[in-house]
């Protein structure tokens, strides 16, 4: 592209930006959301979306309960290297008598265990952020994500955790926010559903009451 055509673009760019259209149908613009609350409890219809999608959900009573199932999970799989970055929750975990095996590379472990900031219960999706410890890798690269959340962490929709997200953060906002959704497919090879292409081939979730 020539010199005078890029400057002619540039200049009708910065014109339209000066004089915005109006949109044609204000209206559309509304804040509410199209979705209505479902008149189940949150934790119901997160696990029942969360399931349909081929995650693995698991309701915990307490932590006691949660170390246990986790051991259980850990030694029926014969994991011998679980990879995490958020020191606050291995604590939390190892003071409630959890004794794992603790690797130091997720490109090489068995499974990996992380937080995360919401669960949208409409569509049994994870919320996490590069603003956690765990970063933006940790949850795609490993073979098996192991997400462990607490009821208030739950929400409707995916514009609450937003929502709540902007408060929480301000001017801090993450550089990066991640909705997912079960585990990693595609149907882009002669439209065959194939699991674990781009992330873990099995997502658990973990649900302690708060």
């Amino acid at each position: 592209m020539g010199s005078n055509a890029r400057e002619n673009i540039l200049n009708k760019i910065k014109q339209a930006l000066a004089k915005p259209v109006p949109v044609p149908f204000p209206a559309s613009e509304g804040n509410e959301s199209v979705f209505l609350p479902s008149k189940e409890e949150l934790e119901v219809e997160f696990a029942e979306n969360f399931s349909k999608l081929e995650g693995r959900f698991s309701f915990c009573a307490d932590e006691k309960e949660l170390v246990e199932q986790l051991q259980i999970l850990i030694s029926t799989r014969k994991w011998t290297k679980i990879y995490s970055r958020e020191t606050a929750l291995q604590q939390k975990l190892t003071e409630a008598g959890l004794d794992i095996p603790y690797h130091d590379a997720v490109a090489s472990c068995d499974a990996s265990i992380t937080g995360c900031e919401y669960l949208v219960a409409r569509t049994g999706t994870m919320i996490m952020s590069s603003a956690q410890p765990s970063g933006r890798t940790v949850s795609v690269y490993a073979p098996v994500h192991i997400c462990i959340a607490y009821t208030n962490q739950l929400v409707y929709d995916i514009s609450d955790a937003l929502v709540q997200l902007r408060e929480g953060y301000g001017q801090q906002f993450p550089s990066m926010v991640t909705l997912a959704t079960g585990p990693s497919r595609t149907a882009d090879i002669e439209k065959t559903l194939v699991v674990g292409v781009h992330g873990p081939k099995e997502v658990f979730c973990f649900l302690v009451d708060s």
